[in-house]
C-alpha cells in the first residue's frame, strides 16, 4: 500500500484546524476574543466553529483587550485550558499590563504555585494597507520578556502543529500570524502530527551565507535565495520560528558552516530580534564570520498606508537579495 498522499490547505485552514483538534481533545479547551463567534474572526479564522462547538465553546468578548487577557489568565490557573484571540498586535498593547505583568511573572513570583498555560493568538505584520494601526510587528517585544513562549509559525505545517504543542506547555505561549501568510497554501504531510516548540528549522540548506528569518519574512527569504542560487550563491534559509527562547544552537551551527549571514525582521532595526542576534553572534561567533552581521529590517516609520510606500517600509526579496550579495561576494 502506498503512503497516503500529503494534503493541501491555506495557512487560515491550518490554523482552524489545529483549533477544531484541540477543542475536541480537551473539554476544558475554549476559545475567547473579539468576533471570534458570529463574525467567525478578523481573518476568518474561526469560521464556522461556533456552530460547530456553540456558544460555551467559542466566546465573543467585548471590545477590551485587557479584560480579555485577564479573563484568559484567570481560566488558565483555573484549570481551563484557553485559546485567546487579539485581533492584531497592535492591540495586545492595551493588554500588556495582563500579558507582561501577570501571565509572564505569577509562576515565578507564586514560587511555582500557580502555573498560567494560556495560549494567546494574534495576527501581526503589514502588506494589507492597514495602516500605522494594524501592520506593525511587534513580537519582538514580547521576545525580550522571560516567563513566556513566543512563536511565529512561518508555514502551514507549522500553523497547524505548534498549537498544540503550546495548550500543552505550562506557561504562556503567544503565536503570531502574519496578515500575510493566511491565503498561503502548503502541502501536509500525514506522517507528521506534532511539531516541537523548541527550534529553529532549516528550511533549505547552502554553503554560502545564512539568511536568518520567521514568519512572514519567510516566504521572502526562500525566494531570494532562489535568486541567488541563479548566481551561483548557495544561501541557507534559517526559520527561527520560536522566538523566545531562541534555538542558539541551530543558529550557530548554521552560521559557522556559511561564516556570513543576513538577518530577516519586520521588527523595525532599533532595539529588535535582529539586533539582539546581531549580538549573540558577535559574542559568540565573532572569530568565525567573514564578513559584517547585515540586518534587513523594516523603515523606522510608523507603516505607512499607500501602497507603494507600504511596500518601500517592509523588508522585500530585493533587500535581501542585496545583502546577501555584498557578504559572498565583496566589492
Amino acid at each position: 500500500m502506498s503512503d497516503p498522499a500529503p494534503t493541501r490547505m491555506t495557512y487560515r485552514e491550518a490554523c482552524k484546524q489545529a483549533i477544531r483538534d484541540a477543542l475536541n481533545a480537551d473539554p476544558n479547551c475554549f476559545v475567547m476574543g473579539e468576533d471570534v463567534g458570529r463574525y467567525g474572526g478578523c481573518y476568518a479564522v474561526t469560521k464556522g466553529l461556533l456552530e460547530e462547538f456553540g456558544l460555551e465553546r467559542i466566546r465573543d468578548t467585548p471590545l477590551a483587550e485587557s479584560v480579555i487577557a485577564g479573563a484568559g489568565i484567570g481560566a488558565a490557573i483555573g484549570g481551563m485550558r484557553p485559546i485567546v484571540e487579539i485581533m492584531t498586535c497592535n492591540f495586545s498593547l492595551l493588554a500588556l499590563d495582563q500579558i507582561v505583568n501577570n501571565a509572564a511573572s505569577i509562576p515565578h513570583m507564586s514560587g511555582g504555585q500557580f502555573a498560567v498555560p494560556v495560549v494567546i493568538r494574534m495576527a501581526t505584520g503589514g502588506g494589507r494597507q492597514l495602516a500605522a494601526q494594524h501592520s506593525h510587528s511587534l513580537e519582538g517585544w514580547y521576545a525580550h520578556i522571560p516567563g513566556i513562549k513566543v512563536l511565529a509559525p512561518g508555514t502551514v505545517e507549522d500553523a497547524r502543529h505548534m498549537l498544540a504543542a503550546a495548550l500543552a506547555d505550562p506557561n504562556p505561549v503567544l503565536i503570531f500570524e502574519h496578515v500575510m501568510l493566511y491565503n498561503e497554501e502548503g502541502d501536509l504531510d500525514p506522517a507528521v502530527d506534532a511539531v516541537d516548540i523548541s527550534s529553529a528549522k532549516v528550511r533549505r540548506d547552502g554553503k554560502d551565507v545564512t539568511i536568518l528569518t520567521y514568519g512572514g519574512s519567510l516566504p521572502k527569504a526562500l525566494e531570494a535565495a532562489e535568486e541567488l542560487a541563479r548566481d551561483g550563491i548557495a544561501a541557507e534559509v534559517v526559520d527561527l520560528r520560536v522566538l523566545r527562547p531562541l534555538d542558539d544552537a541551530t543558529i550557530f551551527a548554521s552560521v559557522m558552516r556559511t561564516r556570513r549571514c543576513v538577518i530577516v525582521d519586520e521588527g523595525w532595526r532599533s532595539g529588535s530580534l535582529s539586533a539582539e542576534i546581531a549580538a549573540r553572534l558577535a559574542d559568540e561567533l565573532f572569530f568565525e564570520l567573514d564578513a559584517p552581521v547585515r540586518r534587513v529590517c523594516t523603515r523606522e516609520v510608523p507603516v505607512p498606508y499607500a501602497a507603494h510606500l507600504e511596500a518601500e517600509a517592509l523588508p522585500q526579496v530585493a533587500d535581501i537579495v542585496t545583502a546577501a550579495r555584498r557578504l559572498a561576494k565583496p566589492q
